[in-house]
């Protein structure tokens, strides 16, 4: 991942824009990073609700401010956003399993807290941004994880209505194929396809396929972080199984456009989110 200043990913800035609508701090479990904000709109709800999974190449120095903007964003529409932090790389219990741990229980915990703040836990759309796409592909897959894995949390994942990955890392031996970021996923799993296949074929959506959930996948074409072949060989392949795909290719996009709020792209992405949440059309 390049450096945020030279690719406009600049977390405050896209944290800054004003809502009167504050974050709600809640801890999904015990550890100090399983976190989240949730943005709750004006009004009695039950409100539909986008959870957000900030990207970062699964790596300890990107956090959930990056997603912050988009929040707000949502949440002055009137769809609640659950921002979520979760262990990474470089933290204790990062990477794996607890990366994907803290994911599905970050996800679960909106049925826990959905009465109490107007928030509808079977109306909820997946966004992630890099790794944050392959993540929210990732709980769409969950149903499908052995019951034995350690990144089986829980017997009843929570549904999606959809998910939309923002250029994302959506299959991680693709991923390791292209050696990206400086081989990344092998941090992220400990090792090479050959050395732990069984970690590629729980923690990859494309392993999965078909997923049965809707799916969006929105990508720069000049996109040098994820390169654009990622989501065209995933959609290809989620197509060829048979699930719902679509492919949104944005024309001379670069990797962080899809986060800024402010930009043309955001405006694709929220029609995107309003029409899997069968919401009217309204960017």
């Amino acid at each position: 991942m390049s450096s945020p200043q030279k690719n406009g990913e600049v977390a405050n800035s896209y944290a800054a824009q004003s809502s009167s609508i504050p974050a709600i701090q809640l801890h999904y479990g015990p550890e100090p990073l399983q976190f989240g904000e949730l943005y709750v709109p004006d009004g009695p709800g039950p409100h539909p609700v986008v959870l957000l999974i900030h990207g970062g190449f699964w790596r300890a120095r990107y956090g959930l401010s990056l997603m912050t903007g988009l929040a707000r964003d949502l949440a002055e529409r009137g769809i609640a956003a659950w921002n979520i932090e979760y262990r990474r790389i470089g933290d204790d219990g990062g990477g794996w399993p607890g990366t994907l741990q803290d994911v599905a229980l970050a996800a679960d915990y909106l049925r826990t807290i959905g009465s109490t703040y107007a928030i509808d836990p079977q109306r909820v759309v997946a966004v992630g941004h890099s790794a944050g796409g392959h993540l929210a592909l990732w709980l769409a897959a969950r149903p499908g994880i052995a019951l034995d894995s350690p990144v089986r949390v829980g017997n009843t994942p929570l549904s999606l209505m959809g998910v939309i990955s923002l250029a994302g890392a959506n299959d991680l031996k693709h991923v390791w194929q292209l050696r990206l970021s400086g081989d990344v996923v092998i941090e992220f799993l400990g090792g090479t396809p050959n050395d732990v296949p069984e970690r590629y074929a729980t923690a990859s959506p494309a392993a999965f396929l078909p997923l049965r959930v809707p799916q969006v996948l929105i990508h720069g074409t000049d996109d040098f972080n994820v390169p654009l072949i990622v989501s065209r060989a995933y959609a290809r392949k989620a197509k060829e199984a048979g699930d719902p795909v679509t492919l949104i290719e944005l024309a001379n996009a670069e990797h962080f456009v899809v986060i800024d709020p402010h930009s043309w792209a955001w405006k694709i992405i929220v029609g995107e989110i309003q029409k899997l949440l069968g919401l009217t059309m309204n960017v």
